[in-house]
């Protein structure tokens, strides 16, 4: 199974991070370039454990719906969300934070396994995990960004 580890230091304090990553509308901003939107369960404000959001996108030529649960969480050290319903055959994404002197640092453990057996798995390898890759690291610049320059007062603070 595909596994993408990053990890992005975030100049913030670490219930701040943890917050914006979990923001909806901070994480459809991300995604603007794709037309992500919620469209069900929560689709607003901060997503809690056990609570289910669905997103639709523009992916790889094609709008795509993807159902995801909030499985586990930790607040501020971490929380995880898995695929309910979608086009990966397994998807879960962990969200670890660590409060360091001067801010935060975000790593962020992303397990998917694509369907179609041996067509998936070169699939993975020759573009898809390259793809969510850089998904993955559009979503932090994001979240930096905003922690970083108070913005995070327009998403918080409400």
């Amino acid at each position: 199974m595909p596994t993408i580890h990053l990890t992005t230091f975030i100049a913030a304090p670490v219930q701040v991070v943890f917050d914006l990553s979990r923001h909806i509308g901070l994480h459809k901003e991300s995604m603007s370039a794709f037309g992500e939107e919620a469209v069900a369960g929560t689709r607003f404000g901060l997503i809690e454990k056990d609570e289910t959001v669905t997103w639709k996108a523009r992916h790889l030529f094609k709008t795509r719906v993807m159902r995801v649960k909030i499985t586990d969480m930790k607040s501020p050290e971490m929380f995880v969300d898995e695929q309910a319903e979608g086009d990966f055959k397994q998807m879960k994404h962990e969200h670890h934070f660590k409060p360091c002197d001067n801010g935060t640092i975000l790593i962020d453990l992303f397990y998917f396994e694509s369907p179609y057996g041996f067509a998936g798995r070169w699939f993975n390898s020759v573009y898809l995990t390259k793809y969510m890759k850089r998904l993955l690291e559009q979503r932090n610049k994001v979240i930096k960004e905003y922690a970083e320059s108070g913005k995070w007062k327009k998403w918080l603070e409400k």
